[in-house]
């Protein structure tokens, strides 16, 4: 019973306070007249953007990047290949080993 007292206070203390808040007027919506016109007023008196040529310049150490991580990539790509050469049945097995065993 206690709870059911507590939780029905607490919603009575909310509704209260924002009973108590205050609305200059609640039926002026936000319209795109009402937001975008304050946003345009105070770009007024700034300068226009402009595009930064250092931006749109051609960079090639990412190309230099990029082709060192390829070498790197084929590099790897070939020592693979050579362990799993090494590592095959047939390459364990030389006609010098097969001799010394029999």
């Amino acid at each position: 019973m206690r709870k059911i007292a507590l939780a029905a206070l607490a919603s009575l203390a909310a509704l209260t306070l924002s009973a108590c808040g205050r609305s200059e007027d609640a039926s002026n919506d936000a319209d795109a007249d009402n937001v975008e016109v304050p946003a345009d007023q105070a770009m007024a008196g700034s300068e226009q953007p402009v595009p930064d040529a250092s931006a749109t310049a051609n960079d090639t150490s990412t190309d230099t990047a990029v082709n060192q991580a390829e070498d790197a990539g084929e590099r790897a790509a070939d020592a693979a290949a050579d362990v799993a050469a090494a590592a095959s049945p047939d390459a364990t097995e030389s006609p010098d080993n097969q001799a010394a065993a029999d």
